[in-house]
């Protein structure tokens, strides 16, 4: 089961009560306070981890409680501190508070710490409060409550390139072709349920290895804004991606024509965010093995006149140099983002 959004609840330990007391001890009749403090209640720590790719943890676990700290005692004795509570969450994970809608923060590295609520500090004990004025202080504090709150967890998927096509467009195919994940395949339109993430070495010199991550994503259609078909929120997931690859059956399957499925993704991906159509992409023209896509394939380039890479998945003509385009795109995107960087979206 692939879990991509949930919500959950969060409580950090409370500080634990300062101690008033005072030394009782024969022979000391001017003993004076030795009270402790309490302990600080433990936070709630959320860590990237690399080895986790989904929050279906958080949403079958939804409310998560760090230990309260100790209480002060007497003899100068403080209280421990609470146990903290970490998760592990899915690089990619955007934290929003339910509360305000605003972004608290976000996963996006291995091993990544980040304190979500933190917990209260104990209370001081008499013993804090002694002065020459004051010898004998009988007042010490409660511990301070800790921090809690409801939060969204929203996965985006970290890739390098992300894939977008109609169903049966060869997306799984694909994904299968240029690396080792292994995604369901059948001759029936959504098949892909859930994002896949593959992994593709586009070196060229074996000495250089240069491995892209590939994320295919359910199929899109008309009107997927509208929730038609699978919806576009698996979007998401691509959208921290360098590059898109547009897949377009070039053998008009299903009597669909590559222009108007063209137009249809353009289109499809601007409702969604405008930020996200701009991204620079490849288009790919699959199935040229079938009857007919060579036809199509001129038709199209009228309409279009974009490089577009002839591919078929089936036996592997066109591959290769699909890889160098990848690494190629890839490679500049990189370029351009060392030399401006922009926020991810």
């Amino acid at each position: 089961m692939f879990v991509d959004e949930c919500v959950i609840k969060v409580q950090a330990g409370d500080g634990g009560r300062g101690c008033a007391s005072f030394r009782r001890e024969k022979f000391e009749p001017w003993g004076g306070p030795n009270g402790g403090d309490g302990g600080r209640g433990g936070d709630v720590v959320l860590v990237g981890d690399d080895d986790t790719n989904n929050l279906i943890d958080c949403k079958y676990h939804p409310q998560w409680k760090a230990g309260h700290g100790g209480h002060g005692m007497g003899k100068d004795c403080h209280g421990g501190d609470g146990k903290s509570v970490v998760l592990k969450l899915p690089l990619g994970t955007v934290v929003i508070n339910e509360e305000t809608g605003q972004t608290a923060t976000e996963i996006i590295a291995d091993g990544q710490s980040v304190v979500l609520s933190k917990g209260g500090n104990g209370g001081w004990g008499n013993t804090r409060f002694k002065s020459s004025t004051n010898r004998a202080p009988r007042n010490a504090n409660p511990g301070q409550p800790g921090e809690h709150g409801v939060y969204r967890l929203v996965l985006k998927s970290i890739a390098d390139v992300g894939l977008v096509g109609f169903p049966n467009a060869g997306k799984s195919s694909l994904i299968a072709r240029l690396t080792n994940a292994r995604p369901r395949t059948a001759s029936y339109p959504f098949t892909t349920l859930q994002p896949q993430i593959g992994v593709c070495d586009a070196s060229e010199d074996p000495r250089r290895p240069h491995r892209l991550q590939i994320a295919d994503i359910p199929g899109l259609i008309a009107g997927a804004s509208e929730d038609r078909g699978l919806g576009h929120r698996f979007l998401r997931h691509i959208e921290r991606c360098r590059l898109l690859v547009i897949l377009l059956d070039m053998a008009g399957c299903d009597d669909r024509d590559p222009r108007d499925d063209y137009a249809t993704l353009r289109r499809e991906l601007a409702l969604y965010n405008p930020a996200l159509a701009k991204k620079p992409r490849l288009i790919m023209a699959n199935k040229m093995d079938l009857e007919g896509a060579a036809a199509n394939l001129v038709r199209f380039k009228r309409h279009c006149r974009a490089k577009i890479l002839e591919v078929s998945c089936v036996t592997g003509a066109g591959i290769p140099e699909l890889k160098r385009e990848l690494s190629k795109g890839v490679r500049a995107q990189r370029v351009r983002e060392k030399e401006s960087p922009s926020p991810a979206i």
